[in-house]
Order: structure tokens, then C-alpha cells, then sequence
């Protein structure tokens, strides 16, 4: 498959993702207003995932690098070992606390309807 067909392909993906939560959003008439605001909570949903997506995807990438980076350091002085790999793990403890407040977010906007 050639970069221009997987270009292609990835527009048409995600310019169905964007409009399929209008297509099958309901017209209301229900018991509540709860069709009234489907199309919006199916994009608070589709923003959720993709930004968990992107939080874990940036977080394990960063990590990767951290580790790399240490490593490193530890082979060329082994003498250094426990500042390095203490300042390590403190790096790693804070990528995963961002990765973590952006589950929180995430499950924030999924859960607290603030519209119902």
C-alpha cells in the first residue's frame, strides 16, 4: 500500500468517525432530552478515547527514552548507579502520574453528565 492510499484511507476513517455520532444520534421524543445531546456525548466519548490514547501512546515513548537515557548512564559510570537510577524512577513516577491524570479527565467527562 502506497503513502498516498494510506493518507487517503486515514482521512476517510476519520471523517467517519467524526460524522458517524450525528448519523446515528436519535431524534428525541423519548421520556427526556436524553437525544438531545447523543451527538455531543458521542464526541466527548470519541475525544476521551483518543486523548487516553495519545496520553498512554506520549507516556510510554517518554518513558522508553527515560530508561534508554539511564541506562546509558549507569553503563558509562557505574559509579553513579544510585543517584541515576533514583532520579529514574522519580522521572518514571511522574510520566505515569500525567498518563493517570488523564484517565481521571477522561473518566471526569465520560461519567459526570452535566447536561442530564
Amino acid at each position: 500500500m502506497s503513502k498516498k492510499h494510506r493518507i487517503a484511507a486515514l482521512f476517510i476513517f476519520m471523517a467517519v468517525m467524526v460524522i458517524a455520532p450525528m448519523a446515528f444520534a436519535s431524534e428525541g421524543g423519548g421520556a427526556g432530552d436524553e437525544g438531545r445531546y447523543a451527538g455531543f456525548f458521542s464526541y466527548i466519548a470519541l475525544g476521551c478515547v483518543v486523548g487516553l490514547g495519545l496520553a498512554a501512546g506520549g507516556g510510554g515513548i517518554g518513558m522508553g527514552n527515560a530508561v534508554s537515557g539511564a541506562v546509558n548512564a549507569m553503563a558509562r559510570n557505574p559509579g553513579f548507579y544510585g543517584k541515576i537510577f533514583t532520579n529514574m524512577l522519580i522521572g518514571l513516577a511522574l510520566i505515569e502520574s500525567l498518563v493517570i491524570y488523564t484517565l481521571v479527565v477522561v473518566l471526569l467527562l465520560l461519567y459526570a453528565n452535566p447536561l442530564l
